[in-house]
C-alpha cells in the first residue's frame, strides 16, 4: 500500500489531480496492448494438419511409385496474406454478417478475398492510433493546465470513434458514388446494348462491346459488364450471372433491367423489342431525376439568399435612417 500511495502521490505532483486515473488509463492501455497478440494469434485446426500431412504423404507416393514430380497447384494458397492469423477476430463470425460485409465491400468496388479482413484491419488500426493521439493530447493538456474530467475523457473518446467510423464512412460514400455513376450511365448502355442486339450481335457479345465502349465514361458500369461477360463464357447460367450483376449493382434500374430480361429469355420474346421499351423508359427516368433536381434548387437556395443577400439588402435600405434617427436623437437629449 505505501508503494501504491507513493506512486500516486509521483503522479499526482506530476500531472496533477487526475495524475493517477490517467497512470491508471495508460497501464490499462499498455496491457492491452501486451495481451491483444496472444488474443489474435489463430489456432492451428487439427484436420487442416491432417489433411495436409494426408495430402503431402499422397504426393510422395505418387512421385515415388511414378517417377513423376507432383504437380504444382493452380491457385495460389492464402498462406502469404498477413492477416492470414487474425482472420479470427478481423471476420465476422456468423455467415449472415459475412455474406453481408462481402457485399458491401463487393459494391464498394473491393472484390478481393481478404478485403472484408482488410477493411476491419483497418478500421481497428484507425481506432487506435486516434485513440493514443487523443490519450497523448489529454496528457499534455493536463501537464499544462487544468482541465476538467469531462474534456479529458472527450479528448480520448471522440478521437478513438472517428478513427473507427471514418473507414465506414469512407466506405459507404463510396458505394454511394458507384451506385450514382451506374445509374447515370445506365441509359447510355441500354442504348448501346440496343444497338449491338438489333445490328445482329448477340447478348453476350453486345454486353462485351459495351463494357468496352462504357470503361472511359463510366468505369464501374463497365467493370460489371465485363464481369458478367466473363461468367458467362466460364458457363454459368446465365439467370443466375444476371441475378447476381442486379445484386451487385444494388441499384433498382439495373434490377428492373435484370427481371425484363430473365422474364424475355424465359417466355421466348424478343430480346431486342424488351430493351427497346426498356431503354426509352430508362431515358424518361433520367429526364425525371434531372428535372426533379432542378425544382428541388430553388428550395435549397432558399437559406442561402435569406443569409446572404436579405442582410445586406436590409443595411443599404434601411442603415441611413437608422443613422439619421440617432443622430437626431443625440442633438435631442443635448
Amino acid at each position: 500500500m505505501e508503494v501504491l500511495t507513493h506512486i500516486g502521490d509521483l503522479l499526482t505532483q506530476q500531472f496533477g489531480p487526475l495524475g493517477p486515473l490517467i497512470g491508471l488509463g495508460a497501464f490499462g492501455f499498455l496491457m492491452i496492448l501486451a495481451t491483444l497478440p496472444a488474443m489474435l494469434r489463430k489456432r492451428a485446426d487439427p484436420m487442416a494438419k491432417f489433411r495436409e500431412a494426408t495430402r503431402g504423404a499422397g504426393i510422395a507416393t505418387a512421385g515415388t511409385k511414378g517417377g513423376r514430380a507432383p504437380k504444382k497447384s493452380l491457385r495460389m494458397g492464402s498462406g502469404n496474406d498477413k492477416l492470414d492469423k487474425f482472420a479470427g477476430f478481423l471476420e465476422p463470425k456468423s455467415v449472415e454478417e459475412m455474406t453481408s460485409a462481402r457485399l458491401k465491400m463487393t459494391r464498394a468496388g473491393y472484390r478481393g478475398k481478404n478485403a472484408v479482413r482488410t477493411f476491419h484491419a483497418i478500421q481497428f488500426t484507425l481506432g487506435i492510433v486516434f485513440l493514443t493521439a487523443g490519450v497523448i493530447y489529454a496528457v499534455v493538456a493536463s501537464t499544462t493546465g487544468e482541465v476538467s474530467t469531462t474534456k479529458l475523457a472527450l479528448a480520448v473518446l471522440v478521437p478513438g470513434a472517428v478513427g473507427y467510423y471514418l473507414p465506414k464512412y469512407w466506405l459507404e460514400r463510396r458505394v454511394q458514388t458507384r451506385q450514382e455513376q451506374m445509374q447515370n450511365g445506365f441509359p447510355d448502355a441500354l442504348d448501346m446494348l440496343l444497338v449491338c442486339v438489333e445490328a445482329g450481335q448477340s447478348l453476350d457479345q453486345g454486353i462485351i462491346r459495351v463494357s468496352k465502349e462504357l470503361a472511359a465514361g463510366y468505369p464501374a458500369l463497365a467493370e460489371e459488364f465485363e464481369m458478367v461477360s466473363a461468367e458467362v463464357k466460364a458457363g454459368k447460367d446465365k439467370i443466375n450471372v444476371l441475378k447476381g450483376f442486379a445484386e451487385r449493382a444494388g441499384v433498382p434500374d439495373i434490377s428492373s433491367f435484370v427481371t425484363v430480361m430473365i422474364q424475355s429469355q424465359t417466355f421466348g420474346t424478343s430480346i431486342a423489342e424488351a430493351l427497346r421499351v426498356y431503354a426509352a423508359e430508362m431515358r424518361d427516368k433520367r429526364v425525371m431525376r434531372a428535372e426533379e433536381k432542378a425544382n428541388k434548387l430553388p428550395t435549397k437556395m432558399t437559406l442561402g439568399t435569406m443569409m446572404f443577400t436579405v442582410p445586406p439588402l436590409l443595411i443599404i435600405l434601411v442603415g441611413p435612417s437608422v443613422y439619421d434617427m440617432l443622430k437626431l436623437f443625440e442633438t435631442m437629449t443635448f
